[in-house]
């Protein structure tokens, strides 16, 4: 019989690797075909709907750039997402439904010489969510004159900083409640004064977002929820230098049919708060999808749909209290030769050990109630589910099972008293 099962095992393992070769040669042929000179005339082609005459009407594009991570991955695709420090640019209320904080060092290479580098941590207490960001994008530049010969030299710099809070409403543990949660930031644009005067600014800005999970059409047994919504409301603030934030709206779902697959969709809305001045640019979508391959690995995927499309290709390496994600991110304003538009991030859990000693001792103390209580010793089995209440008073189970069993107390006592009367 050991046999077998091994037999089958194997089997299955390899399906599962046809798989995965499968998507990672559809990737490496995409990868092949966008050095042919015909793949950037064919995507403009093919998207032209998208060509927005707005384009670069805002300020601080920086917050536009993902900074790496999960985030980048599945595209942007992450409003509905939100599972790791990624929230605090994809929706100010996911640091409420986090599983464990977090301390994430990122790098992006982004074009040619310019590169962002970010610091996020987070950490949860109860329902409560809070977070701190940096994210500091640096260009050098060169300014030449008419013949060509260098006048001045420099850093042109972004700078974001960030500060989180969200909260969790109506939680249980069929429902992961709703949350809501802002973000407070200040944007620093640095232009040195001989390079360009008069252009360096600073501007402050606010982000609103919901977040809620629950279980829908689900086909595997996990305590996770499987279905998923978020909305949020970013950069809204003043203007810098007489021009706009990139003031946007975003919308999203995710569903887990099967444990390892996870699909995404945004939708995302530009905003103007000026729209006579400074019209909105369109309407755009963006998919993703993540495939854990292992407990320790999985592959995110996504692709945005506008006027410069993105593809992302990304992998995530868990090792128990340090994840490593690395991500390529492939559009039109990126190069192949030499390759640009790739991240990394390195982040380390905090707070993961205590959870999962507080999800062992309510299951050690669940088991121990039903064994209690299939001996018929129901007061025993009250204390021990009431001892869960102690540690997670939204923990439905327990409240459920504490019901029950003073129904069939007082069954017991009725069927014993109309004993005692027949007697």
């Amino acid at each position: 019989m050991d046999y077998c099962r091994k037999i089958g095992y194997i089997i299955v393992r390899m399906k599962k690797l046809r798989i995965y070769s499968l998507l990672l040669m559809i990737f490496s042929l995409q990868i092949s075909y966008a050095q042919t000179e015909d793949f950037y005339g064919t995507t403009l082609d093919t998207f032209s709907y998208f060509q927005d005459p707005n384009t670069g009407l805002t300020i601080f594009p920086t917050l536009l750039v993902p900074l790496g991570g999960n985030l980048q991955g599945m595209g942007t695709a992450y409003t509905a997402v939100s599972s790791d420090s990624g929230y605090i640019e994809a929706n100010p209320a996911g640091s409420a439904l986090l599983s464990y904080g977090e301390l994430s060092l990122l790098h992006n290479n982004w074009i040619d010489d310019s590169s962002i580098e970010g610091l996020i941590y987070t950490f949860r207490m109860n329902n409560l969510g809070l977070g701190f960001s940096g994210k500091f994008l640096y260009l050098p530049f060169t300014a030449t004159n008419n013949w060509g010969e260098a006048q001045s030299k420099g850093y042109i710099s972004e700078s974001i900083a960030t500060a989180n809070i969200s909260y969790r409403l109506f939680s249980n543990y069929y429902f992961d409640g709703l949350a809501l949660g802002m973000n407070i930031k200040a944007a620093y644009r640095s232009i040195p004064e001989n390079i360009y005067p008069g252009q360096s600014a600073i501007t402050a800005m606010a982000d609103f977002g919901l977040l809620t999970r629950f279980n829908l059409f689900k086909f595997f047994s996990s305590k996770s929820k499987n279905f998923s919504i978020g909305a949020a409301f970013k950069n809204l603030g003043f203007p810098a230098l007489g021009e706009p934030l990139p003031t946007m709206f975003s919308g999203g779902i995710s569903y887990s049919m099967i444990r390892p697959i996870t699909l995404a969709i945004d939708y995302n809305l530009p905003v103007s708060l000026d729209p006579e001045n400074f019209p909105a640019e369109r309407w755009y979508m963006a998919a993703g999808l993540n495939i854990f391959f292992t407990n320790f690995l999985s592959m995110q995927t996504g692709f945005m749909v506008k006027e410069n499309p993105r593809f992302n290709m990304g992998w995530t390496l868990d090792l128990s209290d340090i994840k490593l994600i690395g991500n390529y991110n492939l559009d039109l304003s990126g190069s192949l030769s030499p390759v640009d538009k790739f991240s990394i991030e390195a982040k380390i859990k905090l707070g993961f050990k205590e959870e999962m000693e507080k999800s062992e001792k309510i299951s050690s103390l669940m088991a121990q109630g039903l064994e209690a209580y299939t001996k018929g010793e129901y007061a025993q089995a009250i204390y021990y589910w009431e001892k869960i209440l102690e540690i997670d008073p939204n923990f439905t189970p327990a409240i459920e099972y504490i019901e029950t069993t003073r129904k069939s107390m007082d069954l017991q006592q009725q069927m014993e008293k109309i004993q005692t009367e027949l007697e």
